[in-house]
Parts: C-alpha cells; structure tokens; sequence
C-alpha cells in the first residue's frame, strides 16, 4: 500500500530489513553499503535513530513535508517520528551509515538522564545538519568505533562503553550544530527580524485579548520552524531563550499601553493576551522592578 506506515520497534526488526546481523538487541551500527537493496516506505521507529547520507536522496517525507535530502546531511529521529519515501514499488541501495539505539540502552545511565539536552533529535529534516569533509569523519569515527564494541561479547561493561560511545557522538552533533548555527547567521539574523516583526505585530493590534499570548511554538510555526530549532537559534543569536525574548518584547508593549491614561491595567492585561490581571502584573513586576501603577505614576 502506497500510503503504509511500517513500524520498527526494534534494533532486530530494522536489521532484518536490512540484511544486516543483529550484534547487539539494543544498538546497531549500520554501513549502508553492505545492506540489501529495500523498497522505499514510510516508516517510523520505536528508537533513537542517526542518519548519516552519502548520497542525495531526492524528495523525502518527514511528518507531511518533503524535503529534498541532500549528501553530506546528518538527520537524527527520536522514537516515534515518521519518515521515509513513499512507496512506488521500485527497490534501491541506500548509502552512508545509521546508529539505531532503543531507549532501554540508555536508561539508568548518565546519558538517560542528558538526552533531553540534545534537542536536536526534534528538529525538522529541512533543519538537519549539514557536515564538511572532517566532520563527516569524526562522526564514521564514532560510528566504527561503536561498532567495534559491538563487536565483542557482551559482559557488564558492555552497556558502559556503548553509552560513552554514543554520548561522544551526540555531542560532536552538539558541536557541528554550533558551528552551523555560526555560519548561517546571516540567515539566522533574518529570521530573528522576522521573529521581531512577528511579535511587533502580536501586540500592536487587538488580536491577543481574542488569542492569548503568543507561545514559543506558536512564533516557531509562524516562521516554519520546529520548536527545538527555533529556541536554540534565538538562544545562540541573543543569548536569551525564546521565552525570554517573548516576555521583553511583551514588557516594552506593556509600557506604551501603561502610559495611555484612558486605559486601566486590567485593560492592558486583557489587550496584551492576558487572561487574570494579576498575572500581568506580577510578571511586570518581577521584569521591570516596579508594579504597572507605579511604573504609570512614575512617568507622570
């Protein structure tokens, strides 16, 4: 069916789909180019998935987009996203490398507990990050040498040394995703124009007190971003979490209606997309050093 989503919930299962011997039932270190040739389809996996390709790929699906997924791109999956190409009954060999790791490898290690911080498992495939020739390295490096672990009879240091694998690996991500963040901000500072603009019209019209106040995913999707990305761009590009960015563009609204003494400040609350007044003012507060009424009759 052309339209099928395959679920893989283990390392065995996308391994048998490969070709490929199952090393470990937790982790796999995958070279493409010893994997059968497989049909396209659309799947979504019950594991942490890594992505490196070596060649472009065409159209592929993530979610309901298609993006065009290019050589050199390094995607990562958490469980439970879906992708792939559709189905059209042809078979090909894919090419690069991919680490599947199931959830149950990391849990109780230090690596469970940080996964969290590797926010780019929930970035958008058109944000995936793109490597040079020596970063591409590193990552195979890493790779093989997982793999080479895997390689070994599993004893009570296995799991200990698959993990420092895999977490020196995730934080080269970290790493190169820094490095791309520096050298796209040319377009980085356009899209932190937009944001601006964006907010700038949030609460300069009426529109709030009908939609509330505009959230972090709420921005992120208006610029067709993902939340992850986008947070971490404004964080790199301002030094402040997008939250932060919101609530100072919503403070500085908040002076200008202030000062208008046709308005009260329950008024002022409700126009910026407050739904309690008190809310409104205790964030006014803990921002500004001073309540809305005396911040009003201190510019008198």
């Amino acid at each position: 069916m052309k339209n099928r989503i395959v679920n893989i919930e283990s390392v065995s299962e996308y391994n048998d789909i490969l070709g490929i011997e199952t090393l470990h039932p937790l982790v796999s270190v995958i070279d493409m180019s010893q994997a059968s040739a497989i049909r396209h389809m659309r799947h979504t996996f019950g594991m942490y998935v890594i992505f490196l390709k070596d060649v472009k790929c065409g159209d592929m699906i993530y979610g309901r987009h298609r993006y065009d997924y290019q050589e050199g791109t390094l995607v990562c999956l958490a469980p439970g996203q879906v992708i792939g190409f559709e189905d059209n009954g042809e078979t090909f060999r894919p090419k690069g490398w991919a680490l599947v790791f199931h959830p149950d490898i990391i849990r109780g290690t230090s690596l469970g507990k940080r996964i969290k911080e590797y926010t780019f498992f929930s970035y958008e495939v058109n944000e995936a990050l793109h490597l040079s020739e020596s970063e591409r390295n590193m990552v195979i490096d890493c790779l093989k040498q997982i793999r080479n672990e895997l390689g070994h009879a599993i004893d009570r240091h296995s799991k200990k040394i698959i993990n420092v694998g895999i977490e020196m690996l995730l934080d080269y991500c970290m790493r190169f995703y820094e490095r791309q963040f520096i050298t796209r901000s040319h377009i980085n500072r356009d899209i932190l124009s937009r944001f601006d603009a964006l907010l700038d019209d949030c609460f300069s019209g009426d529109s709030r007190e009908r939609d509330g106040l505009p959230t972090v995913r709420y921005c992120a999707e208006q610029l067709c971003l993902s939340p992850n990305y986008f947070g971490d761009l404004i964080k790199k590009e301002t030094g402040k979490t997008a939250q932060e960015y919101i609530r100072i563009k919503l403070v500085e609204a908040a002076k200008n209606r202030i000062l208008d003494p046709g308005k009260t400040i329950s008024q002022v609350a409700y126009e910026l997309g407050f739904q309690y007044p008190q809310h409104f003012s205790r964030l006014f507060k803990k921002t500004v050093g001073h309540t809305p009424n005396e911040y009003r009759s201190s510019m008198e």
